[in-house]
Order: C-alpha cells, then sequence, then structure tokens
C-alpha cells in the first residue's frame, strides 16, 4: 500500500473536521465573544498574564501540547500493525482530543486562567476539587518523566544532538529579549533570526562529534537524567517571555516545518508500508507493548489522538496569553488537528521500515532475538546515520531513522542522510522539551494552588519567589526521580494510563461546562460519549497495569502500582461526583451559567479592562 493514501485521508478529514465540527462547536455551544475581555489583559502582570500575538502564542501552544505523544505513541503502536493507530488517530483527534482541548480553554479564560482543579471545584463541588488537584498532580509527574525518558534514550552518546538541543535555549533567550524588551512587536524579523539559528545549530553540530568539544556534549543516560530536571526548574522560574514563550515558538516553525516536509517528501518519495494492516501482536504477546489492541493502543498513542495532558496547558499557560476569546478555536482545536496531523506522519515513518528493522530498533537485543524476525536493512541504515541504531526503544530512534529515510530518498540527497537523522533527533526532543518545560511550569501552578487553598495561603500567590522556588524544585525532584530510576517499560505504560484518566476527568468538567452554558443538554454528548469511551477503556487498562507492575516484585514496581491504584481511586470519586452534578443540571431547562465570579478571582495585576481599543 502506498503512504500517500493515508496522508491524503487525514489531510481531508481534518480540513472538514474543523471547518465544520469546531465551527459548530464555538458558534452554537459556546457562543465565543470577543467583548469578553480575556485574562491576558484583566489580570495583565508582565510575568505570567501577558497579551501575546495569536501566532507566537499557537507556537507555544501546539509546542507545549505536542510532546513524545504524537511521535512515540505511534510508533510504538505500530507493533499492532499501521490500520488500528491509524483510525484513533483520526476520530480520537477529531471527536475527543481537540473538543477536550477546546472547552477546557474556554473555560479557563472564562474563568480568568484558572487551573484545572479550580475550574473543577468552583462547577462541580469541593469534593472535584480536591480529587482533581491530587489526581493531576500525580498525573503531571508521571507525564513528565515518560515524556523525558524518550529523549534520554535519543541522546545518550549522541554530541551531536545533545549540542544541537542545548544551543536552543541561549538562542531562545536572546530572541525573547529582542521581542519582548529590546524591539517589542518585532516578531517577524525575530523569527527569521531565531529559525536561522536553530538550523545553524544542526549544521555546526555536525562538526562537534570530532572536535575537542565532544566530551562536554558526551552524556550518558544518568547525566541526561539529572539535566534535564535542571532544565525543567529553571523553564519553571524565569518569566514566561523570556524562555518558555520564545523557545516554544521558535520550536513551532521547526517542527510544524518538518512535518510540512515530511508530508511533501512522502508526496514526491511515496514510500510502501510494509508493516501490515494488523500484526501477530494484537491480541497481546508483543515485544513493545505486551497487552492486546484493545485497551492497550489507546493508552499508547495519547497526544496524537486525545491527551490529558493538554488540559493543564490549556488551563495553564494559554489562558493567560490569549488576546481574544474566538482565536481559542484555531489555537486549540486547531492545534489539536495539527498534532494528529503529526501523529500520522510519525505512524508512516514507522510503517515504511521493514518490520525485521523495526523491531530490531525497537526492542533489546535479547528480546528481539527471540522473535525470529530478521532484520533487512539494519547495518545499512546505521551505517548511513553514523551510529548504532539497534537497540534504543521508546520510538525515537526508529522515527527519526524512519523520517531520514524518506527525507534521503529525495534525488540528490542520499549522502546527507546522518543530517537528515540529527535533524530528526532534534526535532523530537524540541518537540519534548517545550512540554516538559511547559508541564513542569503547569506543574508549579497546580501545587502552589494545592498548597495555598488548603495549607498556606501565600504560596497560592504566583509572584511570592519563595513559593515559586520551592513548588519548582519539588516538582521537578519529584519526576527527576522517577525518570532517574526508571525506564520505558516502566514509565510508559504508567504515562499512558495517567494521561488518559486525566483526559476523563477534563471530559468530565467539560461536560458540566456544557450543562451549564448551553440551554440544549443534548450538546453534552460533544463530551459525554467520548468520555465513556475513554473511561472505560483506560480504567482496564489500568488495571491490567496494576497486575504488570505489581508482579515484578521490585520497589519501582510497588510504587508503579501504587501510584496507579490510587489515580484509578481519584478519577472514579470524580466521575460519581460528576454524575451528581449532571443529574442537578440536567432538570434545569435554562442554562445556569458558570460560577466565574471574575472581580473576586482577579486578584493580581490590573482589575480594570485594558484592552486596546
Amino acid at each position: 500500500m502506498n503512504s500517500v493514501t493515508l496522508l491524503i485521508i487525514a489531510a481531508c478529514f481534518f480540513v472538514l473536521a474543523y471547518r465544520y465540527y469546531s465551527a459548530f462547536i464555538t458558534t452554537k455551544i459556546l457562543f465565543l465573544n470577543d467583548a469578553n475581555i480575556t485574562p491576558a489583559y484583566r489580570c495583565n502582570d508582565g510575568r505570567e498574564f501577558v497579551p501575546t500575538n495569536k501566532w507566537v502564542l499557537f507556537g507555544h501552544h501546539f509546542a507545549a501540547i505536542a510532546g513524545a505523544g504524537p511521535l512515540v505513541g505511534p510508533v510504538l503502536a505500530a507493533q499492532y500493525g499501521w490500520g488500528p493507530g491509524f483510525m484513533w488517530i483520526l476520530l480520537g483527534s477529531v471527536f475527543a482530543g481537540a473538543v477536550h482541548d477546546l472547552i477546557i480553554l474556554f473555560a479557563s479564560v472564562r474563568h480568568n486562567g484558572q487551573s484545572l482543579a479550580t475550574i473543577a471545584r468552583r462547577e462541580v463541588g469541593p469534593l472535584t476539587g480536591v480529587t482533581t488537584s491530587f489526581a493531576i498532580l500525580f498525573i503531571i509527574i508521571v507525564a513528565l518523566a515518560g515524556l523525558a525518558i524518550v529523549v534520554v534514550n535519543a541522546l545518550f552518546n549522541n554530541p551531536w544532538g545533545v549540542y544541537t538541543l542545548f544551543m536552543t535555549i541561549p538562542i531562545a533567550i536572546v530572541i525573547g529579549l529582542y521581542m519582548f524588551k529590546i524591539a517589542p512587536g518585532s516578531i517577524r524579523s525575530g523569527s527569521i533570526v531565531g529559525f536561522l539559528l536553530v538550523l545553524g545549530a544542526v549544521f555546526t553540530g555536525s562538526y562537534i562529534p570530532a572536535s575537542s568539544w565532544a566530551p562536554h556534549f558526551t552524556l550518558t543516560r544518568n547525566e541526561l537524567a539529572l539535566a534535564l530536571p535542571t532544565y525543567g526548574f529553571f523553564a519553571a522560574v524565569l518569566p514566561v517571555w523570556l524562555l518558555l514563550a520564545p523557545r516554544d515558538y521558535l520550536s513551532s516553525y521547526m517542527k510544524i516545518g518538518t512535518v510540512a516536509a515530511l508530508a511533501l517528501g512522502i508526496l514526491v518519495v511515496q514510500p510502501t508500508i510494509n508493516m501490515p494492516f494488523t500484526t501477530q501482536f494484537v491480541d497481546g504477546g508483543g515485544p513493545i507493548i505486551p497487552g492486546p489492541v484493545w485497551p492497550f493502543v489507546f493508552i499508547t498513542i495519547a497526544c496524537g489522538a486525545i491527551s490529558g495532558f493538554h488540559s493543564l496547558i490549556s488551563s495553564g499557560t494559554t489562558p493567560k496569553m490569549i488576546e481574544r476569546e474566538t482565536q481559542a478555536r484555531a489555537i486549540a482545536y486547531g492545534g489539536m488537528l495539527t498534532e494528529g496531523f503529526v501523529a500520522v506522519m510519525a505512524l508512516i515513518s514507522a510503517v515504511v521500515l521493514m518490520p525485521g528493522d523495526y523491531f530490531a530498533i525497537n526492542t533489546p537485543p535479547a528480546v528481539f532475538a527471540k522473535l525470529n524476525i530478521p532484520p533487512v536493512s539494519l547495518k545499512e541504515l546505521s551505517g548511513l546515520v553514523g551510529m548504532d541504531v539497534a537497540g534504543r526503544p521508546g520510538g525515537a530512534v526508529s522515527l527519526a531513522v524512519g523520517m531520514a529515510k524518506i527525507f534521503s530518498s529525495i534525488g540528490g540527497m542520499g549522502h546527507l542522510m546522518n543530517y537528515w537523522y540529527q535533524f530528526a533527533i532534534m526535532f523530537e526532543a524540541l518537540f519534548i522539551l517545550t512540554t516538559i518545560d511547559a508541564g513542569t511550569r503547569v506543574a508549579r501552578y497546580i501545587l502552589q494552588d494545592i498548597i495555598g487553598t488548603y495549607l498556606y495561603e501565600p504560596m497560592k500567590r504566583p509572584n511570592w519567589w519563595p513559593g515559586i522556588l520551592f513548588t519548582s524544585a519539588l516538582v521537578t525532584l519529584c519526576w527527576g526521580y522517577l525518570l532517574y530510576s526508571g525506564d520505558v517499560a516502566s514509565i510508559w505504560p504508567l504515562f499512558g494510563v495517567a494521561n488518559q484518566l486525566l483526559a476523563v476527568v477534563a471530559l468530565a468538567i467539560g461536560t458540566t461546562i456544557i450543562l451549564k452554558v448551553s440551554d440544549n443538554k443534548l450538546h453534552s454528548l460533544v463530551t459525554l460519549l467520548p468520555m465513556i469511551f475513554l473511561a472505560f477503556t483506560v480504567i482496564i487498562a489500568g488495571v491490567m497495569n496494576i497486575q504488570m507492575f505489581f508482579k515484578r516484585g521490585d520497589m519501582l514496581g510497588n510504587i508503579n502500582g501504587s501510584v496507579s491504584v490510587v489515580l484509578i481511586v481519584l478519577v472514579v470519586i470524580t466521575l460519581l461526583d460528576s454524575i451528581r452534578k449532571w443529574n442537578e443540571l440536567y432538570r434545569t431547562d435554562k442554562a445556569v451559567g458558570m460560577n466565574t465570579e471574575i472581580e473576586a478571582v482577579c486578584r493580581y495585576g490590573e482589575t480594570k479592562p485594558n484592552i486596546p481599543s
């Protein structure tokens, strides 16, 4: 089968969904209105609440939500064949993920940029507020560790890749100072210079392995496991305009540009799909994902279809920066569909590899030896990219090899496969690190909110430095421990279930929001139906994970199993409390509105409208 067929089907499906389904939700259900002043103006403090250009914010939001999930998840799920993953990406992103992102962003904007936990407490009740707060905190820590482990496996003993990724940090700081302080509003010139500097970092990185600088950028797994949380700490502490927004914005150019180039490469090369529609592992027993296709494909492909992590961004940094309410459609719904397209590209890059090469890269050598599936071009591929790619599980390396193979098949580019490989590695790492920096910052918000609400009120202040430093350090310490002590086999299944459980919580809260703002109660099916499907699927997967974790018999297995039990209990309590609220709302004839109380919520910064004419 030709991969172009999948590309065209996905593009048409996403365009139609954005044109019609998102328009229906924004105009008929949510009634987005630019007359409402957004938190970016109402609470402008120059640090967290900052009015941001629509396209810069789209870049930040897309970069923040598009972590390892749309890249690694589809690659790992290719174990089951190309069919199950492709169908879930299309249907999940349109009818679940994009709806999830849009409604939570809408709710947070109307609640003055408040977090998902605060929205849950105000709209559902105190019990759901408490369970959601702790569920989110557990989930985001697990998610950050799950995303970071992919970077570790892709960059250890890879000085070219580490150098390129490191250089994006000072580049982002310089561009942030230029666009926000030196020449405010200079988006075009800052974007061009930043983009060229990032490309320059890729090409100059080729000289690093043979230079005297190589030892400084040749890091082990443990060294990377310490470096990533350190970066996350500083990203959570520094002002949003200095590192987070410009780095994510520049990363979005690389991400969207690379996806567009990959799509063009597929159209030109028209590679054949070598993986079957389904494989012998659909019933379980696979070397990468041990469980059956249902329910595990739905937790393996998270961000490319629906991801609870997105709700933390949609109620974290993005609502504090959006200029107009109607921009939520392009930023949230459009951003998710863009991510779904990325997931399709990742899946294609994996399934054009020969099955033997795919499994040789994504499984440890001892496991691969038992499969009796001979590799076809593994040695040739390793030689072309300049490093041994066998036995590097996690999905990142096989994706980079697949992308490099497609790009190098274009006429006259065959000798550049090592450059394409390192470019793809940087592309993946940028995806993941932008989620790590935004995610750590959001986790800081959540922990400050929990401690400030239930223990010590000053901790809740977003501009109180002791609270900022303490919560940032505690968050990075927690997910850094999981990263340092775990591996893909122990972290990714936990991450998948935890992430999708949070999506269940967000969809439940979204259902409550729709029941409050819409006169037509049937509109609640937009979030209720995907929530029911996901809740049933993910809880079953969670139970299977718990059995697997406790069978390990070691400390990490016991920790992961215990965390899984706690998460499922918290989510079930949240669902039961939400059902209680829905029963109450279904009895009302008219929309009752949300409990926003905007003036009471806005304690910091400006409280009077400050929107430019």
